[in-house]
C-alpha cells in the first residue's frame, strides 16, 4: 500500500508540475514589464530633469567645443526656483564663465551652447577685444579672435553712438538696446543673463539678439560623450535626407574620424 500512495503522488505530482508553468511564465513575463516600465519611466525621467544629450553643429564656441562634439547636460544644476525644497536639492546659482545650453529666444532654432558673461544687474562694455564687467576687466583665457571675419561689435560694445546700431540685429533688440544703455555700459536686467561665443569674432551671441531669460536655460554641459569631425555644413544641416547622410558617414568612418582624445573631456 505504502508503494501504490507513493506512486500515486507521485503521479499527482507529475501530472500537476505542468499545471504550474504557465503561472509561473506569466509571473516571469510580468516581472519582465515592470522592470521594462521602470526603466522607461526612469530613463524619460533622467532626460527629462537630469540630464540629456546634444550636439555642437556650429564653431561659436571654438576651441572649448567643435563642430561635432556631442555633450552631456546637467538639468539639474540650475533648476532652482526659489521653492522650500532648493535648499536641501544640490542646485547652486548660474555663475560668470558659465557654459550654458539654452532655448534660442528667437525663430526656430531649438538649441544654443555659450558662455556666460554678464548676471541680472551687471553692467558690460566691449573695447579693443576686451570684456569689461561692472567696470573690471574679465580674465578669458578661453576666447579666440579672427579678425577675418571684423565683427563690429568685438572693438565697440554697445556702441556710443545708438543710431549706428548694426542693421544685422533683430529688430526688437534694436529697440531694447537702447533702451538698455546706461553711461555707455549694457545693463543686464533682472531675469536675464548676457552671453557670448568664446569664438569671440564668429559668434551670434547676446550681442546681436540680446538677453537670454532665465526660463530659458537648460542646463550646463557635463562632459564630451564623444566627438567627431564634422563641418557646420554636416551638422547645421536640418533636412531628413542629410541626417541620414551623416548617420551613415558617421558609421562608415567611425573608428578614423572620432577624435578619441576628447572623449569624456569635461567642459569648462
Amino acid at each position: 500500500m505504502a508503494e501504490v500512495a507513493e506512486n500515486r503522488d507521485s503521479a499527482d505530482s507529475s501530472e500537476a508540475a505542468p499545471s504550474t508553468t504557465p503561472a509561473s511564465q506569466d509571473g516571469a513575463l510580468r516581472e519582465y514589464l515592470q522592470s521594462l516600465l521602470i526603466t522607461i519611466i526612469l530613463a524619460v525621467f533622467g532626460t527629462t530633469f537630469v540630464v540629456q544629450a546634444f550636439k555642437i553643429p556650429s564653431p561659436s564656441m571654438v576651441p572649448t567645443l567643435l563642430v561635432g562634439d556631442h555633450l552631456l547636460v546637467n538639468k539639474f544644476i540650475f533648476g532652482g526656483r526659489g521653492a522650500w525644497y532648493d535648499r536641501l536639492l544640490p542646485y547652486r546659482p548660474i555663475r560668470h564663465g558659465d557654459v550654458i545650453v539654452f532655448k534660442y529666444p528667437y525663430d526656430n532654432h531649438p538649441y544654443y551652447v555659450k558662455r556666460v558673461i554678464g548676471l541680472p544687474g551687471d553692467r558690460i562694455r566691449i573695447a579693443d577685444q576686451r570684456v569689461y564687467v561692472n567696470g573690471t576687466l574679465l580674465d578669458e583665457p578661453y576666447v579666440v579672435h579672427d579678425l577675418s571675419h571684423a565683427d563690429p561689435y568685438m572693438f565697440d560694445f554697445p556702441p556710443k553712438e545708438l543710431f549706428m546700431i548694426d542693421g544685422e540685429i533683430t529688430p526688437q533688440w534694436a529697440v531694447d538696446l537702447r533702451q538698455d544703455v546706461h553711461h555707455g555700459e549694457l545693463l543686464v536686467p533682472p531675469h536675464d543673463y548676457f552671453v557670448m561665443g568664446d569664438n569671440r569674432d564668429d559668434s551670434s551671441d547676446s550681442r546681436y539678439w540680446g538677453f537670454v531669460p532665465r526660463s530659458a536655460i537648460v542646463g550646463r554641459p557635463l562632459l564630451i560623450y564623444w566627438s567627431v569631425r564634422a563641418t557646420y555644413r554636416e551638422h547645421g544641416s536640418s533636412s531628413f535626407a542629410q541626417h541620414l547622410q551623416d548617420i551613415a558617414k558617421t558609421l562608415l568612418y567611425l573608428p578614423i574620424e572620432t577624435r578619441w582624445r576628447r572623449t569624456f573631456q569635461e567642459v569648462h
